[in-house]
């Protein structure tokens, strides 16, 4: 081949080549600047260049899954330690009669699907389950909920009669767990924008029956510090600005829970165990949600449900007599009641016999007093609901739970305690009230009765997944009517 000719060819090959580079570089940048505003630059480069995946870390998280963690002020910043767990026993419930958005798992559950939508602030443990003494790994808040045998447990005795705050926390933080199973019926988002409401993760209960007393030679308790800090952390919170709170759950079920700032917190949705304490302005129905009481007997099956012939004690009281305030009429229904054969009323604690004591008693009587003592409301209504005794509510203000849906008159007896202390009354009505009523009444507890009970994970139709329907039923802005109560009268 003429030389001439050879380097002609070599310089059209040698351009050709680098055309093609040219050609390749062009649209390698070409395509990185039109996906770009779409995509993230640091997910692209995953798309071009073999390097770890990105550790994307949204606003917020369950906990388990998404290790993602919230500026916390100054003011918040606890120790940190090893993570220590402690057993907690589900409860198996399998009488199922309220309409929910059922799942077999997590992987059901999704936002388009779930009734409530949640937001929750990645608060520090010390306002939480370091109650508990649950002590948080390195860059940890929450502890592990996947097996639930190895979660945080609550406190027994009295304290496990508000332990409300408990299970609701527990509920959220396990609704982006898959392996959890449990209803649809709230999920926890990632971003406040996303959600109906915005869930306040404080153990109010817990700390004021813990920490209200003032310890050595500090100036305040601790649940008083908490209270504050609380308070300082909201006001502060954008999403807290921009409601007014009003789009807020905080759960304060103990009478005594938030004393010092619930009317700073006021605007906020309140999940409480009676309005007893609070003014009509700062707890009211129209906002906020009364929740059961935890009840402190063991419930009883429908299977080992005594009937009416097995029940030889008429009407059971058990607790403390001497009330102040609308709690003084549980002396006068004593001095009444306390010499008749088939009435059992004494005095009673919380102690580990006197818990006994009750299950056997109200699982033998026929009907329970509940009666107003300091406040409207006792755990004693819930203990006679799973102990299948047909409660007797004497206490004209009380709010009871998920009224609007349930009607108590059904498997309740109402009396006005201005006829419950007239001499004779009382005795004649429940003495009246035949097998045939009582035992349609009896029927109707076994149905309801687990709808009062709490549990991890959370079942259909329990106590956690109703107050959430309790809670949604509020975001619709449905006006709570509850159910015609019956009063007897003589």
């Amino acid at each position: 081949m003429p030389e001439k000719t050879l380097r002609s060819s070599r310089l059209l090959l040698s351009i050709t080549a680098f055309s093609m580079f040219f050609l390749i570089i062009s649209s390698f940048f070409l395509f990185h600047s039109v996906i770009n505003p779409l995509i993230p630059s640091s997910v692209f480069k995953q798309f071009v260049v073999d390097i770890e995946p990105v550790d994307y870390k949204p606003e917020s998280n369950d906990g388990t899954s998404l290790p993602i963690v919230v500026p916390i002020p100054p003011s918040l910043t606890i120790d940190t330690h090893k993570v220590e767990e402690f057993p907690v026993k589900p409860h198996q419930i399998t009488s199922l009669h309220i309409k929910t958005n059922d799942s077999i798992g997590n992987e059901a559950c999704s936002l388009n699907k779930a009734l409530l939508k949640l937001y929750m602030y990645d608060m520090p443990p010390e306002f939480h389950f370091g109650l508990l003494d649950w002590k948080a790994g390195p860059n940890e808040i929450w502890p592990d909920v996947r097996d639930p045998n190895h979660v945080p447990r609550y406190p027994g005795g009295l304290n496990l009669q508000h332990s409300i705050e408990y299970w609701l926390t527990l509920d959220l933080l396990s609704s982006n767990v898959k392996e959890i199973v449990r209803p649809c019926s709230v999920i926890r988002v990632e971003h406040p924008s996303q959600a109906d409401f915005i869930f306040v993760p404080f153990f109010a209960s817990l700390s004021y029956n813990r920490h209200s007393k003032v310890n050595g030679k500090k100036e305040i308790s601790i649940n008083k510090k908490l209270q504050d800090q609380l308070v300082a952390f909201l006001l502060r919170q954008p999403e807290w600005i921009k409601s007014g709170g009003k789009d807020h759950i905080i759960v304060a079920h103990h009478p005594n829970s938030l004393l010092y700032v619930r009317k700073k917190l006021g605007s906020a949705r309140f999940v409480l165990a009676d309005f007893g304490r609070y003014g009509a302005k700062t707890a009211n129905l129209d906002k906020d949600v009364i929740a059961p009481y935890q009840h402190v007997v063991n419930s009883i099956s429908s299977n080992s449900s005594a009937p009416f012939e097995q029940r030889p004690t008429l009407a059971y009281f058990q607790g403390a007599i001497y009330r102040k305030d609308g709690g003084a009429i549980r002396q006068e229904l004593f001095y009444l009641l306390k010499d008749e054969k088939d009435v059992h009323f004494t005095f009673g604690s919380a102690q580990r016999s006197g818990v006994r004591e009750a299950s056997r008693g109200m699982g033998t009587s026929r009907f329970c007093l509940n009666i107003a003592g300091d406040t409207p409301s006792s755990n004693r209504l819930f203990d006679a609901i799973v102990s299948h005794c047909v409660p007797v509510i004497i206490s004209d203000n009380i709010e009871l739970p998920y009224e609007d849906v349930l009607d108590y008159s059904e498997f309740s007896v109402f009396v006005w305690a201005s006829y419950a202390v007239k001499p004779g009354f009382l005795l004649n009505l429940l003495r009246g009230i035949k097998k045939d009523e009582w035992t349609k009444m009896w029927n109707k507890l076994k149905e309801v009765a687990h709808h009062f009970e709490y549990q991890y994970p959370s079942q259909p139709g329990d106590a956690v997944d109703m107050i959430w329907q309790a809670l949604a039923r509020k975001r619709s802005g449905i006006k709570m009517i509850r159910k015609e109560r019956i009063y007897r009268r003589p």
